[in-house]
Protein backbone atom coordinates (compact mmCIF):
# COMPACT_ATOMS: atom_id res chain seq x y z
CA UNK A 1 0.00 0.00 0.00
CA UNK A 2 1.24 3.43 -1.00
CA UNK A 3 1.23 6.39 1.20
CA UNK A 4 -0.18 8.69 -1.48
CA UNK A 5 -3.57 6.16 -1.58
CA UNK A 6 -6.53 8.32 -1.02
CA UNK A 7 -9.40 6.10 -0.60
CA UNK A 8 -10.05 2.82 -0.06
CA UNK A 9 -13.27 0.77 -0.88
CA UNK A 10 -14.63 0.23 2.96
CA UNK A 11 -18.12 -0.89 1.78
CA UNK A 12 -18.79 -3.48 -1.19
CA UNK A 13 -21.57 -4.36 -2.83
CA UNK A 14 -23.62 -7.44 -0.56
CA UNK A 15 -22.69 -6.21 2.74
CA UNK A 16 -24.72 -4.29 5.47
CA UNK A 17 -23.88 -0.85 5.80
CA UNK A 18 -22.08 0.44 9.08
CA UNK A 19 -24.03 1.88 11.54
CA UNK A 20 -24.02 5.47 12.70
CA UNK A 21 -25.52 8.50 14.15
CA UNK A 22 -24.81 11.80 12.57
CA UNK A 23 -26.88 15.44 13.11
CA UNK A 24 -28.27 16.43 9.88
CA UNK A 25 -30.03 19.67 8.59
CA UNK A 26 -33.81 18.83 7.88
CA UNK A 27 -36.94 19.98 7.75
CA UNK A 28 -35.80 23.73 9.39
CA UNK A 29 -34.03 21.74 12.10
CA UNK A 30 -30.87 20.42 13.27
CA UNK A 31 -31.94 16.49 14.22
CA UNK A 32 -29.69 13.38 15.48
CA UNK A 33 -30.25 10.51 12.60
CA UNK A 34 -29.32 7.15 13.52
CA UNK A 35 -29.20 5.36 9.29
CA UNK A 36 -30.28 2.54 11.11
CA UNK A 37 -33.58 3.97 11.66
CA UNK A 38 -34.04 3.50 7.55
CA UNK A 39 -34.59 -0.12 8.28
CA UNK A 40 -37.40 -1.43 6.75
CA UNK A 41 -37.48 1.04 3.53
CA UNK A 42 -34.45 1.51 0.76
CA UNK A 43 -32.19 4.30 1.36
CA UNK A 44 -30.09 6.29 -1.05
CA UNK A 45 -26.78 7.84 0.42
CA UNK A 46 -25.65 10.79 -1.72
CA UNK A 47 -21.72 11.71 -0.67
CA UNK A 48 -20.72 15.06 -2.81
CA UNK A 49 -17.52 17.13 -2.09
CA UNK A 50 -19.22 20.13 -0.36
CA UNK A 51 -21.78 22.81 0.18
CA UNK A 52 -21.22 26.23 -1.16
CA UNK A 53 -19.63 24.81 -4.73
CA UNK A 54 -20.49 24.54 -8.35
CA UNK A 55 -21.39 20.94 -9.35
CA UNK A 56 -22.71 19.83 -5.86
CA UNK A 57 -25.48 22.01 -6.17
CA UNK A 58 -26.59 20.78 -9.69
CA UNK A 59 -26.55 17.39 -8.44
CA UNK A 60 -28.88 18.11 -5.15
CA UNK A 61 -31.50 20.36 -6.64
CA UNK A 62 -31.84 17.48 -9.88
CA UNK A 63 -32.18 14.96 -6.76
CA UNK A 64 -34.30 17.63 -4.51
CA UNK A 65 -36.65 17.47 -8.31
CA UNK A 66 -36.80 13.44 -7.81
CA UNK A 67 -37.41 12.98 -4.47
CA UNK A 68 -41.06 12.56 -4.29
CA UNK A 69 -40.41 9.75 -6.70
CA UNK A 70 -37.69 8.14 -4.84
CA UNK A 71 -40.34 8.40 -1.54
CA UNK A 72 -43.17 7.20 -3.88
CA UNK A 73 -41.23 4.19 -4.12
CA UNK A 74 -40.32 3.45 -0.92
CA UNK A 75 -37.15 4.77 -0.37
CA UNK A 76 -35.43 7.65 2.01
CA UNK A 77 -32.56 9.81 0.31
CA UNK A 78 -30.02 11.26 2.79
CA UNK A 79 -27.09 13.54 1.60
CA UNK A 80 -23.73 13.62 3.20
CA UNK A 81 -20.73 15.77 2.95
CA UNK A 82 -18.15 16.81 5.45
CA UNK A 83 -19.51 20.04 6.23
CA UNK A 84 -21.14 20.63 9.25
CA UNK A 85 -24.92 20.92 10.05
CA UNK A 86 -24.55 24.87 10.40
CA UNK A 87 -23.12 25.00 7.21
CA UNK A 88 -25.50 23.12 5.52
CA UNK A 89 -28.51 24.99 6.94
CA UNK A 90 -26.73 27.87 5.98
CA UNK A 91 -26.29 26.98 2.32
CA UNK A 92 -30.20 25.95 2.32
CA UNK A 93 -31.30 29.43 3.77
CA UNK A 94 -29.22 30.99 1.45
CA UNK A 95 -29.52 28.94 -2.03
CA UNK A 96 -32.64 29.03 -3.81
CA UNK A 97 -31.83 25.29 -5.67
CA UNK A 98 -30.90 23.77 -2.13
CA UNK A 99 -33.21 25.51 -0.55
CA UNK A 100 -36.32 23.25 -2.40
CA UNK A 101 -34.40 19.91 -0.49
CA UNK A 102 -36.34 18.24 1.74
CA UNK A 103 -34.32 15.34 2.52
CA UNK A 104 -31.65 15.14 5.69
CA UNK A 105 -28.85 16.60 4.84
CA UNK A 106 -26.22 14.60 7.09
CA UNK A 107 -22.93 16.87 8.47
CA UNK A 108 -19.85 14.53 8.66
CA UNK A 109 -17.03 17.15 9.66
CA UNK A 110 -15.09 14.54 11.27
CA UNK A 111 -15.41 12.22 7.93
CA UNK A 112 -15.99 8.93 9.59
CA UNK A 113 -19.18 7.96 7.26
CA UNK A 114 -17.02 9.45 4.22
CA UNK A 115 -13.91 6.69 5.48
CA UNK A 116 -15.98 4.37 6.12
CA UNK A 117 -17.64 4.08 2.99
CA UNK A 118 -14.59 4.89 1.27
CA UNK A 119 -14.96 8.15 -0.10
CA UNK A 120 -12.82 10.06 1.44
CA UNK A 121 -10.58 12.48 0.20
CA UNK A 122 -7.71 12.42 2.90
CA UNK A 123 -6.09 15.52 1.54
CA UNK A 124 -8.74 17.41 0.54
CA UNK A 125 -10.80 16.84 3.19
CA UNK A 126 -13.89 16.13 1.49
CA UNK A 127 -15.98 13.15 -0.10
CA UNK A 128 -15.85 12.33 -3.74
CA UNK A 129 -19.19 11.63 -5.56
CA UNK A 130 -20.46 8.64 -3.86
CA UNK A 131 -24.00 7.21 -4.08
CA UNK A 132 -25.11 4.21 -2.66
CA UNK A 133 -28.52 2.11 -2.83
CA UNK A 134 -29.34 0.34 0.23
CA UNK A 135 -31.70 -2.27 0.51
CA UNK A 136 -34.44 -2.41 3.23
CA UNK A 137 -32.34 -5.12 5.21
CA UNK A 138 -29.41 -2.03 4.85
CA UNK A 139 -27.41 -4.21 2.23
CA UNK A 140 -25.69 -2.40 -0.28
CA UNK A 141 -27.22 -3.17 -3.83
CA UNK A 142 -25.50 -0.67 -6.24
CA UNK A 143 -22.78 1.94 -5.82
CA UNK A 144 -20.96 4.26 -7.98
CA UNK A 145 -17.82 6.67 -7.18
CA UNK A 146 -17.60 9.48 -9.39
CA UNK A 147 -14.42 12.14 -9.63
CA UNK A 148 -15.22 15.64 -8.09
CA UNK A 149 -15.67 17.09 -11.79
CA UNK A 150 -18.24 14.65 -13.18
CA UNK A 151 -22.25 15.24 -12.08
CA UNK A 152 -24.50 12.24 -11.26
CA UNK A 153 -27.52 11.80 -12.80
CA UNK A 154 -30.73 11.18 -10.31
CA UNK A 155 -32.85 9.87 -13.04
CA UNK A 156 -30.30 7.17 -13.70
CA UNK A 157 -30.11 6.56 -10.15
CA UNK A 158 -33.48 6.17 -9.77
CA UNK A 159 -33.69 3.68 -12.72
CA UNK A 160 -30.99 1.70 -10.63
CA UNK A 161 -33.22 1.91 -7.52
CA UNK A 162 -36.17 0.72 -9.55
CA UNK A 163 -34.57 -2.26 -11.00
CA UNK A 164 -33.24 -3.13 -7.68
CA UNK A 165 -36.23 -2.98 -5.79
CA UNK A 166 -37.94 -5.15 -9.10
CA UNK A 167 -35.18 -7.87 -8.84
CA UNK A 168 -35.73 -7.79 -4.58
CA UNK A 169 -39.29 -8.77 -5.20
CA UNK A 170 -39.40 -11.06 -8.21
CA UNK A 171 -37.00 -13.47 -7.02
CA UNK A 172 -35.37 -14.91 -9.89
CA UNK A 173 -35.86 -12.61 -12.47
CA UNK A 174 -32.87 -10.18 -13.48
CA UNK A 175 -32.96 -6.72 -15.21
CA UNK A 176 -31.12 -6.46 -18.47
CA UNK A 177 -29.41 -3.46 -19.42
CA UNK A 178 -30.82 -0.32 -19.23
CA UNK A 179 -34.25 -1.80 -17.80
CA UNK A 180 -36.97 0.35 -17.45
CA UNK A 181 -40.35 -0.51 -15.72
CA UNK A 182 -42.49 -2.43 -18.01
CA UNK A 183 -39.89 -3.59 -19.98
CA UNK A 184 -38.98 -7.17 -20.30
CA UNK A 185 -36.72 -9.44 -17.49
CA UNK A 186 -34.87 -12.04 -17.97
CA UNK A 187 -35.22 -15.38 -15.64
CA UNK A 188 -31.13 -16.97 -15.50
CA UNK A 189 -31.47 -20.76 -16.66
CA UNK A 190 -34.87 -20.21 -18.47
CA UNK A 191 -33.86 -17.69 -20.86
CA UNK A 192 -30.78 -20.24 -22.01
CA UNK A 193 -32.79 -22.69 -22.92
CA UNK A 194 -32.82 -23.53 -26.94
CA UNK A 195 -30.48 -20.64 -27.20
CA UNK A 196 -27.44 -23.37 -26.80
Amino acid sequence: MTEDKQFTCAVKVGETIPDFTLKAYHEDKIKDITLSETRGKWLILFFYPADFTFVCPTELEEMANKYDDFVKEGAEVMSVSTDTHWVHKAWHNESEAIGKIRFPMLADPTAELSKAFGVYLEKEGVALRGSFLVDPEGVIQAMEVHADGVGRSAKELFRKFQAAKFVAEHGGQVCPAAWEPGDDTLTPGLDLVGKI
